[in-house]
């Protein structure tokens, strides 16, 4: 099998289109995800804290420069968002799973079906008790 076709029947596979939609879903969530923490729960935390704004807290290495450029420093506060986003993330797809897993009965596999020979027994077994009076 050459290379461009064990390729294509790797990326033709089910389970491939599935994880990309699953990828391009994700992005879609993040970003509604994104929003909902830097525009709805951060401002009140903000605000409890002091009203400031969350985001822009950060530890500053290096000021800048009298140009306002050249800054160095850790931004702990998107790293907290992050984490917070992380979390929610984590909470909506443990729920969605949890609800799943609730509506989705888990099919009972089929008893297998019985063999040949089980079944012409019966069948005579069946015929023998119409015969007797």
């Amino acid at each position: 099998m050459s290379f461009f076709s064990e390729f294509k029947t790797f990326a033709m596979r089910g389970n491939v289109i599935d994880l990309a939609v699953g990828v391009v879903i994700g992005a879609a969530f993040g970003k509604i995800v994104s929003s909902l923490v830097d525009q709805v729960i951060m401002p009140p935390i903000g605000y409890l804290i002091g009203g400031v704004d969350f985001s822009a807290y950060k530890w500053i290495l290096v000021p800048a420069g009298a140009d306002g450029k050249g800054e160095v420093a850790i931004l702990y506060g998107a790293f907290l968002n992050t984490i917070i986003q992380f979390a929610i993330v984590a909470l909506a797809i443990f729920l969605v799973i949890k609800l799943m897993n609730r509506v989705i009965k888990k099919e009972e596999a089929a008893p297998a079906p019985p063999a040949e020979d089980v079944v012409l027994l019966t069948q005579i077994r069946d015929l023998l008790k119409q015969r007797q009076p």
